[in-house]
C-alpha cells in the first residue's frame, strides 16, 4: 500500500499536480490542511486556482483523507466532495495508524499525548510549511512541509508504505530523508 501525504496546498493547482506528479500511483492520499484558500499573511502561490484545484480532487480515483487547517473554511465544503474532517483525520491500515491534524490548535506535547492514548503509530501536521521528519515518544511525526509555500525553500511532500516515509522534493523527485517504519 503506498500513502501519499501532503500539506498547505494553498488553492495551488500547479503544486497539487506536481505531487501528483511526484507520487505517481498511490492508494490513499493524506492531506493536513490548508487545502483551497491562501490565508491573509500569504501571498498567492504559484497556480493559485481554488476553483479548479477543488475539481481536481474531486476527480481523484483514489480516496483523499483531508483534515482541516487554519485557513480552511466551513464554504469549502460546497466545492470539495471530500469531507475536510476536523480537526482530526484517522487513517487506519492493517499495520499503523495514522493521525493527521493540521498542528495549528494544539502543542506538539498535545498530540503527541494524543497519539499515544489513541494508540497512533503515525503523527502527521502541517502548518509550518517546513518540513519534518522523526521519532519522538515512539511516535513517527511526519509534516510533509509546504507544496505551495514552502518556507525552507523546497516544496515538499511525503510518501509512505508499509516500511518506510520518505519526504521528496516535488520538483525533481528527489527523496529528502527517510525514516523507517518497521
Amino acid at each position: 500500500m503506498k500513502i501519499g501525504i501532503m500539506s498547505d496546498t494553498h488553492g495551488s493547482l500547479t503544486a497539487f499536480q506536481k505531487v501528483l506528479d511526484a507520487f505517481g500511483p498511490c492508494d490513499f492520499i493524506l492531506h493536513a490542511g490548508d487545502v483551497l484558500y491562501h490565508g491573509p499573511r500569504n501571498p498567492l502561490p504559484d497556480g493559485y486556482n481554488p476553483r479548479e484545484l477543488a475539481e481536481a480532487i474531486n476527480r481523484l480515483e483514489v480516496p483523499f483523507i483531508a483534515a482541516a487547517g487554519n485557513c480552511d473554511a466551513p464554504i469549502d465544503q460546497v466545492l470539495i466532495c471530500v469531507p475536510i474532517q476536523s480537526p482530526y483525520a484517522l487513517f487506519c491500515t492493517n499495520k499503523f495508524r495514522v493521525l493527521v491534524n493540521h498542528g495549528h490548535e494544539k502543542s506538539e506535547e498535545e498530540l503527541l499525548g494524543l497519539s499515544a492514548k489513541w494508540g497512533i503509530n503515525i503523527l502527521v501536521t502541517g502548518h509550518t510549511h517546513v518540513k519534518r521528519l522523526e521519532k519522538k515518544n515512539g511516535i513517527i511525526m511526519v509534516n510533509p512541509g509546504s507544496c505551495a509555500l514552502p518556507k525552507d525553500g523546497i516544496p515538499s511532500a511525503a510518501v509512505m508504505d508499509e516500511r518506510e516515509i520518505k519526504l521528496i522534493n516535488i520538483e525533481n523527485k528527489n527523496v529528502i530523508e527517510t525514516s523507517l517504519l518497521v
